[in-house]
């Protein structure tokens, strides 16, 4: 739910390769499934069809072992062969000879009654012979007569290994308390065992083997077989201990895996193990697997092409037409390059160029209408002329008369005429840097007559060759005079500087009045910071603060703060024309 509300909140580009992931990847699971429960499927099967396999040539070797043993005590008990053990060299060269033949005979009907039987003997230790099914003139391995000789019960144990030889042997009389007069035996063919138990796995190219834990003789079908007899005989002694006497399950012999299926058989008392490789059983599925791989490798390749593609043909274009909205909300108007003619985006395109030239023509149009109505203040502004001060100004002449002043009030009423004279002139808005100081000096020189020697006054302004607006310094030094420092009742300070810059000039009126605490300060600096908002104040610093920032921008204009002399610091920021 976390990652769905992240991709809520993502961009485009993001939302559709996610939507395109959680089409993808289901199905990707699907299909990863579907093959795996078909490999477990084609896992079972094989294994029940090799069980079964398996149970039917172990009980064909069962039955011939079974049918051996049932006939083999008829050719123990055969009389021409106790009468040659028992006698032995006692009878004449004719007589023996004879009843070898005799015996032969029925050697021979025995080998050939079974496949599995490579060979009959009888073993005569009276004779120092072993009869043979074909051959007469023999001897007899003291050896090989002593191991076919049981230790136990026949019925117990009926297998004898001896040198990588198989035998069923019986031996007369049976007790194992004395030796026997002779016996009789039968040689199993390993190689006709090797067959049956190659048919199990034939088509599969397995590996199938008898092992006897008890004896530990193994026949394996494949003499030149990878694997390990040690694991293999470890496996089967796990089995036997766990009382399992058959089963199947996937072993991991050495480095490779196989499909292991075991079956004990009562007769041989002996494990029936067959290892079939895991690419063998799981073949066509590994196949699958390996083409589901290819698929996703597949299925990468055209995500990485279809992000690609989208990223050409959408998200960029859409991130042009972003950032051309973000050079909007910069006062930026300028066009995207339009490069696409009949899709969406090409109408989007033209439908923002087209909004931007109409916003850029509002915008001049809105602006030529700003700097008119800059006039019309401008304008009013001088004709606004305070009655106060007026009064003021003839008040001061009429003192400077009476007190036979006349040099002062001569020079006062040359201030006064250049005064007036500067302010009821409207036929330029924008004037040389020097002339505004110029006004500003005679206002200043003005106020020094009315106020005396209680204002000290400090004016260092220089004057680049810069035209700046009308009335910028002169009303600030007016509000220094009329809300600062014209109405204490101490001495006052006002002090008027200028710092030159390479992108225009910056000049500063400092008083040392006592009118202006922090909370006023804030509120002015309020007013001067949403003073387009403010459209109905006409005059004093947001007139000038106004006024400065149409002409050279929004960086421009005033700055307030506290001055150092106690009062009031107004900066006045101006650009180049």
């Amino acid at each position: 739910m976390e990652l769905l509300f992240r991709l809520k909140d993502s961009s485009i580009f993001m939302k559709m390769m996610g939507v395109f992931l959680i089409v993808l990847l289901p199905l990707m699971m699907i299909t990863w499934f579907i093959n795996d429960r078909g490999a477990d499927s084609i896992q079972t099967e094989i294994s029940h069809s090799t069980l079964n396999t398996t149970s039917f040539y172990l009980d064909s070797l069962d039955k011939e072992v079974q049918r051996i043993v049932q006939y083999l005590p008829n050719y123990v008990m055969d009389n021409d062969l106790m009468e040659l053990a028992a006698l032995g060299t006692d009878l004449t060269y004719y007589e023996r000879a004879h009843s070898i033949t005799l015996i032969q005979k029925r050697l021979d009907l025995m080998k050939n009654s079974s496949p599995f039987i490579r060979e009959a003997k009888a073993y005569v230790p009276k004779l120092g012979r072993t009869l043979l099914s074909v051959q007469y003139e023999t001897g007899m391995s003291q050896e090989e007569y002593a191991a076919m000789q049981h230790s136990g019960p026949f019925y117990d144990e009926p297998f004898i290994y001896w040198n990588d030889r198989l035998f069923l042997t019986m031996q007369y009389p049976t007790s194992t308390f004395k030796d026997p007069l002779y016996v009789v035996g039968v040689e199993l063919s390993t190689r006709k065992i090797k067959e049956a138990l190659e048919q199990i796995t034939s088509s599969l190219g397995g590996e199938s083997m008898l092992m006897n834990m008890e004896r530990g003789w193994v026949i394996r079908s494949n003499d030149h077989s990878k694997l390990e007899e040690l694991a293999l005989t470890e496996f089967v002694r796990e089995k036997q201990l766990a009382g399992m006497k058959q089963g199947y399950e996937m072993v991991e012999f050495g480095s490779e895996r196989y499909l292991t299926v075991f079956k004990y058989s009562d007769v041989w008392k002996s494990y029936s193990v067959t290892c079939i490789p895991e690419s063998a059983v799981l073949g066509p599925i590994q196949t699958y697997k390996q083409w589901f791989l290819w698929a996703c490798g597949l299925a990468v390749v055209v995500g990485t092409f279809f992000s690609y593609s989208l990223m050409k043909l959408m998200y960029r274009p859409l991130m042009r037409l972003i950032h051309g909205f973000k050079r909007v909300q910069k006062l930026e108007l300028v066009p995207v390059p339009i490069d696409r003619r009949r899709d969406e985006f090409g109408y989007l395109y033209q439908a923002f160029n087209d909004t931007v030239g109409s916003l850029k023509t509002l915008i001049e149009q809105n602006y030529e209408q700003q700097i008119r109505n800059q006039r019309s203040e401008l304008k009013r502004l001088q004709s606004q002329i305070n009655p106060h001060f007026l009064y003021n100004c003839f008040f001061v002449l009429c003192r400077l008369i009476k007190s036979e002043h006349k040099e002062k009030a001569y020079q006062f009423c040359l201030y006064i005429g250049e005064y007036f004279q500067f302010i009821t002139r409207d036929d330029e808005d924008i004037i040389s840097l020097e002339m505004e100081v110029k006004h500003s000096r005679t206002y200043v020189e003005m106020q020094t007559i009315c106020y005396g020697d209680r204002i000290r006054v400090r004016f260092d302004v220089e004057t680049p060759p810069l035209r700046v607006p009308r009335l910028v310094l002169q009303p600030i030094i007016e509000n220094a005079y009329k809300h600062g420092i014209g109405g204490m009742a101490g001495p006052g300070e006002l002090r008027v500087h200028s710092e030159v810059r390479s992108d225009g000039i910056t000049l500063c009126v400092e008083d040392n009045g006592n009118n202006m605490d922090d909370d006023r300060l804030e509120q002015l600096r309020a007013r001067l910071t949403h003073s387009a908002d403010r459209i109905e104040e006409t005059t004093g610093l947001i007139n000038v603060h106004r006024r400065i920032q149409l002409h050279y921008g929004a960086e421009y204009g005033l700055e307030v703060s506290r001055s150092a002399l106690g009062g009031l610091k107004v900066l006045i920021h101006l650009g180049v024309e």
